[in-house]
C-alpha cells in the first residue's frame, strides 16, 4: 500500500522540478506571466494532504462495500460537502466569472440553472434513491425490471457520462496547468490521471469523499476571501458595485439585460433542461446517496450541497460583476495595455486577474492551487462512478450473476480505475488542441436522455416495463449524440462544414423528450408474462422507495 503512493509523491517531485526548469520562453508563449510558486506550493501541499488521507483511507477499506460507499457511515452534512465539491467545478469558477465579466445577466442564469437542479434532486430522488439502491444507479433502474439488459444499459449510459466529463476535466487540467503554473500540459494530464487511480483503487469512496470534502472547503473559503476583498473596493456596497459595473460594461445598463446568448428563446430552455434535469442523472452524484446510513442523512445532504452551492454561485456573481470594474478597467490585465482588447492568458481569466488585483500573488497562488485541486477533486469522483459501474454492474452483476466473491471484485475494481486513469490520459493528450465545449453539452445531454428518464419512471410509474426502458434508453443515447454532433458546436465548428443539420448546441430538450416517448410507447405496447410481474412488483418498491423498510444499503460480500 505504501509504495503506489510513494510512486505518486515520486511523480509529484517530478511535476515540481518540471516547473522549476521551465524556461522563460515557455512560460511567455502559454501564459505570458510569471510562474507562481505559490500557487504551486500550495498545489503540492493539497497533493501531499490527500495523499495522507488516502493512506488512512486504505487502512478502513476492508470489504467492498466500503470501497463502494464508504460503508455507508458518511453523516449528512459531510456528504453535502462533498456534493458540493463534486458540482463547485473549475469550469465553473472560471467559466461564470468569465460569462459574467462579458455578457453581464446571461452569465447569471447559467449560475441559476446550475442552482435550481439541487431542489428538484432533493425533493424527486435524494430519499428514494438511499432507499432503493446500494452501490450504483443501475441498482435503482433494475429492482424490479430484467437485472442483466438493464445494469448493461446503465453501466453503459454512466460510463458514457463519465469517459466524455473526464475528458473535459482532463483538458480542462492541462490548459490550466499551462496557464497559472507554466507547465507542460503532458505532464499536467499525467499528473491528474495518476492522482485519481491513486486516489481511488487505494482509498475508495472514502479517500474520494474526504478529496471532495476538502477541496470544497478551499473553494468556499477562497472564493468568500476574494469576494470579501473585492467588495472592499466598493465600500461593501452591492449597489455601488453594480452601478459602477454598469458604467464600467461595453454594454452599459444592457448589461442587466438578455442578450445574444438568450437571442433564442428554444435554445435556452434547452439548455437549462440540460443543466437540470441532467444533473439528477450524474451517476458520481447520484452515487452519493449510498454513503450516508438512511434516508435522512440522504435528503439532509442535498439541503446542505444546495445551501453551500446556492451561496457559491451567489458569491461567483460577485466575483464577475466586481472584476468588470477591477480588471475591465486596467490595462495592465490586457494584451498590449489596450483596454477592452484581448485579456492576458485568454477569456477565462477574469477571476484570476481579480485575485491579482485585490489580493497580490498569495490570493492568485492560492486560488490558481484551489482552481485545480478542484478538478483532482471531480475526477476522483468520476473514476470512481466508472469503476463502480464496470466491477459491480458489468462484472459482478452482469457477467458473474452476483455469484463473485470478495477478492475477484476488488481486483476488478482495481484494474478498472487504473484502466480509466489510462483511458482519461490517453484522451486527455489526445483532445489537447480540441474544442471540448461540446463535450459538456453531451454529457449533461446523455445524462438527461439516457438515465434521469430511466430513473425517475422507474421510480414513479408503475407501467414501466424492461422492453420500454431499453427502447427509451437507447433511443435517448442515440438522439443525444446524434443531435450534438449535427450541431453547430460539432457540424460547422469541429467538423468545418458551412450550416448545421441541427441548429442548437444544446438538444437535451429534444433528446429527453424522445427518451421518454420511447420509454412509455415500449411499456405501453408491453403486455407479455414478464412485463406483468415487473408490474406487480412496482407496490413493494414503492412502500421500500417510501419508508426504507428492506433498505439495509447492504453490499454483496
Amino acid at each position: 500500500m505504501k509504495r503506489p503512493i510513494r510512486i505518486a509523491v515520486a511523480v509529484l517531485t517530478a511535476f515540481v522540478a518540471q516547473a522549476a526548469m521551465a524556461t522563460p520562453e515557455a512560460l511567455e508563449k502559454v501564459q505570458k506571466q510569471p510562474l507562481n510558486t505559490t500557487a504551486i506550493a500550495m498545489f503540492v501541499m493539497f497533493v501531499i494532504a490527500t495523499l495522507g488521507i488516502t493512506y488512512w483511507s486504505a487502512s478502513k477499506t476492508k470489504s467492498m462495500k466500503d470501497f463502494y460507499n464508504a460503508g455507508g457511515g458518511i453523516t449528512g452534512f459531510q456528504n453535502g460537502l462533498a456534493l458540493a465539491g463534486d458540482y463547485m467545478s473549475a469550469a465553473a469558477l472560471l467559466g461564470l466569472t468569465s460569462m459574467i465579466f462579458f455578457n453581464g445577466y446571461d452569465g447569471m442564469l447559467y449560475a441559476v440553472s446550475f442552482f435550481v437542479a439541487w431542489p428538484l434532486l432533493m425533493f424527486l430522488f435524494a430519499e428514494r434513491i438511499r432507499n432503493l439502491g446500494q452501490v450504483t444507479i443501475a441498482d435503482i433502474a433494475s429492482f424490479r425490471l430484467d437485472q442483466q439488459r438493464i445494469r448493461t444499459l446503465m453501466a453503459f449510459g454512466s460510463l458514457t457520462v463519465v469517459c466524455f466529463y473526464l475528458v473535459v476535466q482532463m483538458v480542462g487540467a492541462g490548459q490550466l496547468i499551462q496557464l497559472l503554473f507554466g507547465l507542460q500540459y503532458n505532464y499536467a494530464v499525467m499528473v491528474v490521471g495518476i492522482l485519481m487511480a491513486v486516489y481511488v483503487t487505494f482509498g475508495g469512496m472514502v479517500a474520494t469523499t474526504w478529496v471532495q470534502i476538502i477541496k470544497a472547503v478551499l473553494m468556499l473559503f477562497g472564493a468568500s476571501l476574494l469576494a470579501i476583498l473585492s467588495l472592499s473596493h466598493f465600500g461593501f456596497s452591492i449597489d455601488n458595485m453594480f452601478e459602477q459595473a454598469i458604467a464600467a460594461h461595453k454594454s452599459g445598463s444592457g448589461m442587466m439585460l438578455p442578450s445574444k446568448l438568450v437571442a433564442d428563446p428554444f435554445e435556452m430552455l434547452s439548455l437549462s433542461v440540460g443543466l437540470v434535469f441532467g444533473t439528477s442523472g450524474l451517476p458520481h452524484i447520484l452515487m452519493r446517496f449510498f454513503t450516508v446510513p438512511d434516508a435522512k442523512e440522504a435528503r439532509k445532504s442535498v439541503f446542505v450541497a444546495t445551501g453551500f452551492i446556492g451561496y457559491f454561485f451567489l458569491v461567483v456573481t460577485v466575483l464577475g460583476t466586481a472584476a468588470i470594474v477591477i480588471v475591465g478597467r486596467n490595462p495592465a490585465f490586457y494584451e498590449h495595455g489596450v483596454l477592452g482588447g484581448k485579456l492576458i492568458g485568454g477569456g477565462n481569466m477574469p477571476v484570476m486577474h481579480l485575485a491579482k488585483a485585490v489580493g497580490g500573488d498569495f490570493v492568485l497562488g492560492f486560488l490558481s492551487a484551489v482552481a485545480f485541486a478542484t478538478i483532482l477533486a471531480v475526477v476522483a469522483g468520476l473514476t470512481m462512478a466508472g469503476t463502480s459501474a464496470i466491477s459491480h454492474d458489468l462484472y459482478a452483476m452482469v457477467i458473474k450473476r452476483n455469484n463473485a466473491d470478495a477478492a475477484q471484485e476488488k481486483r476488478v475494481s482495481r484494474v478498472a480505475s487504473v484502466a480509466i486513469a489510462g483511458v482519461a490520459i490517453l484522451l486527455g493528450i489526445l483532445f489537447k488542441d480540441q474544442n471540448v465545449a461540446f463535450l459538456v453539452a453531451l454529457t449533461f445531454s446523455v445524462a438527461a436522455s439516457v438515465n434521469f428518464p430511466i430513473l425517475t419512471l422507474a421510480i414513479y410509474w408503475k407501467g414501466l416495463t424492461t422492453r420500454g426502458a431499453l427502447m427509451g434508453g437507447i433511443a435517448g443515447l442515440v438522439s443525444a449524440v446524434s443531435l450534438v454532433v449535427l450541431s453547430p458546436a460539432v457540424w460547422v465548428k469541429v467538423l468545418g462544414h458551412a450550416i448545421a443539420i441541427f441548429p442548437y448546441d444544446y438538444p437535451a430538450i429534444v433528446s429527453m423528450t424522445i427518451a421518454f416517448f420511447f420509454t412509455w410507447i415500449g411499456s405501453l405496447t408491453d403486455q407479455g408474462a414478464r412485463a406483468s410481474i415487473e408490474r406487480e412488483k412496482f407496490d413493494d418498491q414503492f412502500v421500500r422507495a417510501q419508508t426504507g423498510i428492506g433498505s439495509s444499503g447492504a453490499v454483496s460480500h
